[in-house]
């Protein structure tokens, strides 16, 4: 395996309390955003605020940001925009307001202004209700709270009920962080970003296994030793492995920001901070809070 670095000795431990605050402004964000969102007062994507969907079939091929132009100039807003090169089709996503009623007209009459020259046909239309969006809000939530259960029970049957406690918070702690930054920056709220999230959710996991992992082995072999100093030797152990790990995924990531094209970039961003953030929970939050359910740092030895 790379080493990057070797022989550290850092008091990772040590650092909990800062640690905590930091992550608990970062939780009561991300729980801010969660009521912002199920109350419908975020930037939510149009499969939660409800919307025109339309699917048109070019005659010849079509290029994603010419349609994105002519919308634009046809005075349509907030709009995605997703295509299938192999049958030159655009599906278009509109999401619903007062001043963009009629969207399917306002659409059609854009597209043949502005693209005269690639003659289309209108393959479906499909109005999305806000009922639609509330039922695809409450799935969402429900998705995300089934990991993270399946995660409790996982971790509880190969480690032990304290570790599988930590484990879920550092997870439910990234998600948060992840939602809350996005509701921050003004992103939009959409199924992207609940499938990024649970994506996060088994990369935070992955990384906190390992850990544990180490942990545990290092529980049976040092009795006599604290149990945070135990814990530290085990992060210490791993960190070049972590950090390889993140940088890779984190590099992946950062090339999809980049090159991705406009329909992958808000799931490649929060994945860039889902690495990053699921990183440091590893670190900082799952293994301190196993360490406070452990009840303090006496030695494995004594009761």
């Amino acid at each position: 395996m790379l080493e990057i670095i070797k022989n550290t000795n850092i008091d990772f431990m040590g650092k909990r309390k800062f640690a905590f605050i930091f992550s608990g402004i970062l939780s009561i964000v991300g729980i801010i955003a969660i009521i912002q969102v199920a109350n419908g007062r975020a930037n939510l994507g149009i499969d939660f605020a409800g919307g025109t969907a339309i699917q048109m079939k070019f005659t010849k091929p079509v290029d994603l940001g010419t349609v994105r132009k002519a919308l634009e100039d046809g005075g349509i807003k907030d709009f995605e925009l997703q295509d299938i090169p192999a049958a030159n089709k655009v599906l278009i996503h509109v999401k619903k307001s007062e001043q963009q009623l009629g969207a399917a007209d306002a659409i059609t009459a854009a597209i043949t202004q502005k693209m005269p020259d690639n003659p289309y046909v209108v393959d479906s239309t499909t109005e999305i209700g806000p009922k639609v969006g509330g039922r695809l809000r409450a799935d969402s939530a429900k998705a995300v709270a089934m990991g993270t259960i399946g995660i409790l029970i996982y971790i509880a049957i190969r480690f032990k009920f304290n570790f599988a406690i930590g484990a879920t918070i550092a997870t439910f702690h990234d998600v948060l962080a992840v939602l809350g930054i996005f509701y921050l920056l003004g992103r939009e709220v959409n199924l992207i970003l609940i499938t990024a999230l649970l994506t996060i959710a088994g990369y935070s996991l992955t990384d906190t296994v390992v850990v544990f992992d180490r942990i545990r082995e290092n529980l049976k072999s040092r009795l006599k030793d604290s149990v945070d100093a135990v814990m530290n030797l085990s992060i210490n152990e791993v960190l070049s492995r972590t950090i390889v790990t993140s940088s890779t995924v984190l590099i992946t990531s950062l090339a999809l920001f980049l090159f991705g094209g406009e329909v992958i970039h808000d799931f490649a961003l929060a994945m860039i901070l889902g690495v990053i953030v699921g990183t440091y929970s590893s670190i900082f939050v799952a293994s301190p809070l196993v360490l406070l359910l452990w009840g303090g740092k006496k030695p494995l030895g004594k009761k």
